[in-house]
């Protein structure tokens, strides 16, 4: 889904960078047209005008002297005068006007003479065609140009959307614990970075995984090496406090170090799914028995309901380590009842507490922070579920934290289904 989104997305931004190149372009043309076809109709029409001007004065002329006009095409009162024209010739005023004659265009200019109208012609097909020739000239190329501009916004819409695609993949990567994951986009010494903000972000990107994977590393490493160094000690003290007298003070002491002992191992456990050197041997199981096995060796009251039953893929002692996480915590954080569910390839946990903190569910487990103090979830190391989650993901389960609409957290664990005999 996400990959359907980030494509769909980087195709929207290029075709609205492809559709705002043409549109500019288009309305560019547009005015250029316009401004050209009205500077050359203008000036042909004004050459015409100016011709059948002198033509009316030549015929006025001859008009005055009374004599022969000879070829010059003139007429007192023609019948296919337009009727604006002659109304102006009425007014005593002279003008021209484009119209026909015997259903061919003409450039019409006429005078008042002696109460009639002096009117000259001239042909007017050759100049409008001509006129036609420079719209149609106009149109294709601002068409031609306009397509020009769409292809090469694309291209350019295309380059851009693939590296800001390219950054989003390698961001998602690190997002889900890639964090070799680089985009990988030379800089040029600082100056391309400046010239190109797509290039920029990707380098910030390149150097916050970087930062973040060399603070990630240095992390694990001091947690193995914290959990190392305590382990021997810690193994030597509690030998030692088992030969302390009976009695309350050694009680005390055995349970301190044994909490101890236990948070060490949890912190070498994490440190080895942190590496990834774990890897599990993977067989079929019957989900079912596979629960109450698990529930019934953790030792701590839980009802196992069977809902549906399932044969799925998992290594028994990594599945029995996760659901005694899980009922540990339910009992340590939350309240009684405690239920284990199974529904196919499901195993829900469930108990009737004040459920989990907000984050928790949006962004899953943190180690060291179990949530608001406040909540009845903030006591223990927050490790528990951590583990939950890392061996989840050595067998390709799916983890998903919840709360219950009337109260209590739900965690379900998803497993691999076996394949139908």
């Amino acid at each position: 889904m996400r990959r359907r989104i980030a494509a769909t997305g980087a195709a929207s931004l290029r075709w609205k960078i492809a559709a705002t190149t043409t549109a500019v372009c288009v309305a560019v043309a547009v005015v250029l047209g316009v401004l050209v076809h009205n500077v050359v109709a203008l000036q042909t029409v004004g050459h015409v005008r100016t011709e059948v001007g002198h033509l009316l004065e030549e015929a006025e002329l001859h008009y005055t002297y009374g004599t022969s006009t000879g070829d010059l095409p003139s007429e007192l009162d023609p019948p296919d005068l337009p009727a604006a024209l002659r109304d102006l010739v009425r007014s005593g005023r002279r003008g021209s006007m484009v119209g026909t004659r015997g259903g061919t265009p003409v450039m019409w200019a006429a005078a008042p003479a002696d109460g009639h109208a002096l009117a000259v012609w001239m042909p007017y097909a050759q100049t409008r065609d001509h006129l036609r020739d420079t719209d149609t000239a106009i149109v294709v190329s601002a068409v031609a140009a306009a397509g020009l501009v769409a292809v090469a916004g694309l291209f350019l819409a295309v380059r851009i959307s693939r590296r800001l695609t390219a950054t989003a993949a390698v961001a998602r990567r690190i997002t889900h614990g890639d964090l070799d994951a680089r985009v990988g986009m030379r800089d040029d010494g600082g100056r391309g970075a400046r010239r190109d903000e797509v290039r920029a972000v990707a380098t910030a990107l390149d150097s916050m995984a970087g930062a973040l994977q060399a603070r990630l590393e240095s992390e694990k490493r001091f947690t193995a090496d914290v959990a190392h160094e305590l382990r021997t000690p810690l193994t030597g003290a509690l030998a030692a406090a088992g030969l302390l007298p009976e009695g309350r003070p050694r009680e005390m002491i055995h349970d301190r170090l044994r909490a101890l002992h236990a948070l060490t191992e949890d912190l070498l456990e994490i440190s080895r799914l942190d590496a990834g050197v774990e890897r599990a041997e993977l067989s079929e199981h019957e989900l079912g028995a596979l629960a109450r096995h698990a529930v019934r060796a953790t030792g701590l009251a839980a009802e196992v309901r069977v809902v549906r039953d399932a044969r799925v893929r998992t290594e028994r002692r990594r599945f029995d380590r996760i659901l005694a996480n899980l009922v540990a915590n339910a009992h340590r954080h939350g309240a009684p009842p405690v239920e284990v569910t199974v529904d196919g390839p499901a195993v829900r946990v469930r108990d009737h507490g004040p459920g989990y903190p907000a984050g928790l569910v949006e962004r899953g487990p943190q180690r060291f922070r179990t949530g608001e103090p406040a909540g009845g979830r903030g006591r223990g190391h927050g490790l528990g579920l951590t583990i939950v989650v890392g061996q989840a993901a050595v067998l390709g389960a799916r983890v998903e934290f919840a709360n219950a609409p009337d109260g209590g957290a739900v965690t379900t664990v998803r497993l691999p289904q076996a394949p139908p005999e």
